[in-house]
């Protein structure tokens, strides 16, 4: 086990941050691997060599469950990778530790629970919640990288 810098080792804001991001990324590896699962399962391939290798050009086509979880993928790239920049940046304003935990925990429990509601069609509005929670600590985050740089504009 490759052990962290000293230096990272000190800032105990970065690596909760850290910790948080790895588990959204792994989240969104998850997801991917669920779509192709879901292709594979509905017969439903994007490119024609998929479809040739898997029965034939007929399954080079849409499928609604397979698009839903491309649309659950395409929500975690638009607003897990905002969250990555936004995190790091604040990781180095020397944060309270345990507020900024809050911050990573609350959008990163807030992201799993819009992808749960989302590939298992819970009854709206919790996808929509979960959403708007988790964009709670992201406006917070950015807010706060505002005014520490606002100064240097």
């Amino acid at each position: 086990r490759a052990a962290p810098s000293s230096k990272m080792m000190e800032n105990k804001v970065f690596l909760s941050f850290t910790f948080y991001s790895t588990i959204l990324i792994l989240k969104m590896y998850v997801v991917a691997i669920i779509t192709g699962q879901v292709r594979l399962r509905k017969k439903a391939f994007a490119n024609p060599e998929d479809a040739l290798r898997n029965g034939g050009l007929q399954f080079c086509r849409q499928d609604p469950d397979v698009e839903r979880c491309r649309r659950a993928h395409r929500n975690d790239m638009e607003n897990i990778f905002p969250f990555l920049f936004l995190g790091a940046v604040y990781s180095l304003l020397d944060p309270s530790p345990a507020v900024a935990r809050i911050h990573f925990l609350i959008f990163c429990v807030g992201r799993i629970v819009h992808t749960i509601a989302y590939l298992l069609r819970l009854k709206a509005p919790t996808r929509s919640v979960a959403y708007g929670v988790a964009q709670l600590p992201c406006f917070s985050m950015a807010l706060q990288i505002l005014l520490a740089t606002a100064p240097y504009w």
